[in-house]
């Protein structure tokens, strides 16, 4: 007859493997390929639409063009909504904003000794700036022109600066979150902060008529490239310190 012990599932797992982990960390190494896996797909559909940018395929030209008239005709019917729209891409969701926020994080890393995870925060945002500013200038795209424009905006179009620096941002912000064990409701509202920060600093730009959606998406994508690149290194990193 089986003993009680014997016949657990969790029996013959040392009490060091976290619950739903294979004992010989199986588990682990599928977690720590995750961040590789999306980098390599997202830095490939990047590499796409890149692509398909800068040779101007006309299907996807068009497109832009479509959803970028229909939004500008709502602006200028909708001064107060528009003027919303500006607090929200000039405060809010600005870059520098974004970056007081990754530049915040980092210095409350440092206070806590956490020196090398708040350097890696501050790199991070640095990269995702400097290949951003590369990228725009490797495409030179123009943005879209309007004889009555509600908004302005400077520097190449693809990809939209504001929507890589929110995904960047929020992408760290959130993997600190996730290091730190957020889970739970304060995990679902930090998921929906990020979210609707990503997702509305993306449709400020389209509305206000100063990007085209495929600079948008551009930015998205490679936004989370940066992250899923700095999320490896930073493991590899802290696996070869012993951590």
């Amino acid at each position: 007859m089986s003993s009680p012990h014997s016949a657990h599932p969790d029996a013959n797992r040392t009490k060091d493997t976290p619950p739903g982990s294979a004992p010989d960390g199986r588990s682990s190494r599928t977690a720590a390929a995750t961040p590789v896996r999306t980098c390599t797909v997202f830095a490939g559909l990047s590499a796409l639409l890149l692509v398909t940018v800068a040779l101007g395929w006309s299907p996807l030209m068009s497109l832009d063009r479509a959803v970028v008239n229909a939004l500008h005709d709502s602006a200028v019917a909708e001064p107060t909504f528009t003027q919303v729209n500006r607090v929200l891409t000039d405060w809010v969701w600005d870059p520098v904003t974004m970056r007081l926020l990754a530049a915040a994080a980092s210095v409350w890393l440092w206070l806590r000794r956490e020196r090398v995870l708040a350097l890696w925060v501050a790199v991070t945002t640095a990269v995702g700036t400097a290949l951003q500013q590369g990228v725009k200038a490797l495409v030179g795209r123009e943005r879209p022109q309007w004889p009555d424009p509600v908004d302005s905006a400077h520097y190449a179009a693809f990809p939209s600066g504001h929507a890589m620096t929110a995904v960047v941002t929020c992408g760290l912000l959130l993997w600190l979150c996730r290091q730190r064990g957020a889970t739970g409701r304060t995990w679902a509202w930090c998921l929906a902060a990020a979210g609707v920060s990503v997702a509305g600093v993306g449709f400020t730009r389209l509305y206000l008529g100063v990007h085209w959606p495929s600079d948008v998406v551009g930015g998205w994508l490679l936004g989370v490239c940066v992250v899923a690149l700095a999320v490896t290194s930073y493991r590899r990193v802290a696996l070869s310190r012993g951590h």
